[in-house]
C-alpha cells in the first residue's frame, strides 16, 4: 500500500520512486532518485517541481515496485547480442552489439497486449554496425501485480528471445563485374569499391575480383570458379536489365542454381536477382546499388550475411515500404524503407 505525506512533513523518508524535472529546452530528468532521503533542503525543490505530497510505499504480496518489474521483464525478453542499461525513471533500454537486428514481433505483440506491460522496440531486420539502444521497457503504473511479469516470462520462455541479435559471419565474397566497356578497359570499374565498403560493414571480405565481356558462357565459368576456389558467396555487377546485351540472369541461370528470384519490389533495387547453388548464394546487383545509400542490397544481403535465407514470399512482402522515399538526407536504416 502506499500512503500520501506532506513534503514538509516527509523529511528523513526514503522516496519510492524518481520524481522527474523538466526545464523545457534544457533538461528533463529525475530530480530525485528512488532510495533518496529526503533533507530539508530537498522542500523547495519538491514544491518548484509540483510536488506537495510524497509517497510512502509499502508493497502487499503479489505486488512488485516497476524498477523490479522492468529488470524482470528486460532479462527475459533480451537474448543474445543484447546487454541493458542501468534503470532510470522505471525504463531499461536494449543495446544491440553490431549484426541483424533480431525481433519476435508475434511474441512482442503478446507481450503488450498485457494491460499495464510495454515493450517497444525498432523494427526486426535492421542493420546494426555500431552499438545502439533498440528498445526499451517499463511497467505503466509505480506498483503492478506480480502475476502480470510471469505471464511475460512465461512467453519469453515460449518463445525464445524478443530482442536479439544474429551477428555478420566473416564471409568470403568473390565479385564478379561484368560488362565489355570494363573488360576491355574503356572504362573503370567504379561498382567495386562501393561493394568492398558495403562488406566491410557487415564483416565479410571481397577476397577477389574477376572481369569478364557480356559473353553468358564467360560470365557461367567465372561463377563456376570463384565457388570451385571458395567463395561463400558470389555477387555480379552489371549486365541485370532487360537490354538484349545485359545477359547476367541467364548466365546466372545456366549455372543450375536455384533462383529465388529475379525482380523485387523495391525502388531502388528492381533488377535484382537471388540464387542458390549447391548452399552458396549468388546474387546479380543492380546499377542502382552504385549509386544509392540504400537498395535492395540493404534490405536483403545483410540477412544472408547473418545466416538467414531470405524465401519469394518474404522478398515479395517488401512491397509494403519498398518505395524509398528519396529524402534529401539519407537517414537509413531509421526510415520507413524496407519496413
Amino acid at each position: 500500500m502506499m500512503k500520501t505525506v506532506p513534503v514538509q512533513d516527509a523529511i528523513g523518508s526514503v522516496l519510492c520512486h524518481d520524481m522527474t524535472r523538466i526545464i523545457p529546452g534544457e533538461y528533463k530528468g529525475p530530480a530525485f532518485k528512488k532510495g533518496h532521503i529526503i533533507k530539508q533542503e530537498d522542500i523547495p525543490v519538491l514544491l518548484e517541481i509540483g510536488k506537495e505530497h510524497v509517497y510512502i510505499l509499502t508493497l502487499a504480496e503479489g505486488q512488485l515496485h516497476e524498477n523490479d518489474a522492468a529488470r524482470r521483464i528486460a532479462k527475459a525478453a533480451a537474448g543474445p547480442g543484447i546487454t541493458l542499461s542501468t534503470i532510470s525513471e522505471g525504463r531499461i533500454n536494449m543495446k544491440a552489439a553490431p549484426g541483424l537486428l533480431s525481433i519476435n514481433v508475434e511474441a512482442l505483440e503478446r507481450i503488450n497486449s498485457i494491460d499495464e506491460v510495454v515493450l517497444a522496440t525498432m523494427h526486426n531486420g535492421i542493420q546494426i554496425t555500431e552499438p545502439r539502444d533498440v528498445a526499451g521497457t517499463r511497467v505503466v503504473p509505480l506498483v503492478i501485480d506480480e502475476s502480470k511479469i510471469i505471464e511475460v516470462e512465461k512467453i519469453c520462455r515460449e518463445s525464445g528471445p524478443i530482442v536479439s541479435v544474429k551477428p555478420f559471419r566473416n564471409l568470403d565474397v568473390a565479385l564478379i563485374t561484368t560488362g565489355s566497356e570494363v573488360y576491355t578497359g574503356r572504362i573503370k570499374d567504379k561498382f567495386g569499391p562501393v561493394i568492398r565498403k558495403k562488406f566491410d560493414a557487415l564483416n565479410s571480405e571481397v577476397i577477389s575480383q574477376t572481369l569478364v565481356s557480356d559473353d553468358p558462357d564467360m560470365t557461367r565459368a567465372a561463377i563456376m570458379k570463384c565457388i570451385d576456389d571458395g567463395a561463400q558467396m558470389v555477387v555480379l555487377t552489371g549486365g541485370m536489365s532487360v537490354d538484349p546485351d545485359d545477359q547476367t540472369p541467364a548466365s546466372i541461370r545456366s549455372t543450375g542454381a536455384e533462383v529465388v528470384t529475379y525482380g523485387t519490389p523495391s525502388f531502388p533495387g528492381v533488377m535484382f536477382m537471388l540464387a542458390y547453388l549447391n548452399g552458396v548464394p549468388i546474387i546479380g546487383l543492380p546499377g542502382c546499388v552504385m549509386y544509392y545509400r540504400a537498395s535492395i542490397f540493404d534490405l536483403i544481403v545483410p540477412r544472408i550475411v547473418a545466416g538467414e535465407r531470405p524465401t519469394r514470399k518474404e522478398i515479395a512482402a517488401l512491397g509494403h515500404g519498398g518505395f524509398c522515399a528519396g529524402c534529401e538526407t539519407c537517414r537509413y536504416p531509421l526510415c520507413s524503407f524496407g519496413k
